[in-house]
């Protein structure tokens, strides 16, 4: 399934300097993740919902529905640095 290559060409992508150990080990260990995708991937899923919840006693999702804001000043007194009732930051990216 995956073999010393794969680490190999994995570490590389990621900039990652392995040692002989770790190779090995990252093969083991990744070769058991995969197989267990696989085991996954033969459940039978056919006709159930991505949303489905295990308890429809427990709907994590709530209505959506209007409610009034905090104040600006109230949020905005939070913040570090404020200038003209918006979050002031350093430029990120340079003209």
């Amino acid at each position: 399934m995956i073999d010393r290559e794969h680490v190999q060409r994995i570490a590389q992508l990621a900039r990652l300097a392995l040692s002989e150990d770790e190779i090995q080990r990252f093969t083991q260990q990744l070769g058991s993740i995969l197989s267990y995708a696989d085991q996954l991937s033969a459940v039978p899923t056919n006709g159930v919902e991505p949303t489905d919840f295990v308890s429809p006693d427990h709907d994590p999702l709530r209505n959506d529905e209007l409610a009034p804001s905090l104040p600006r000043e109230l949020l905005l007194r939070g913040g570090p640095c404020v200038k003209k009732n918006h979050f002031a930051v350093p430029k990120v990216i340079a003209q």
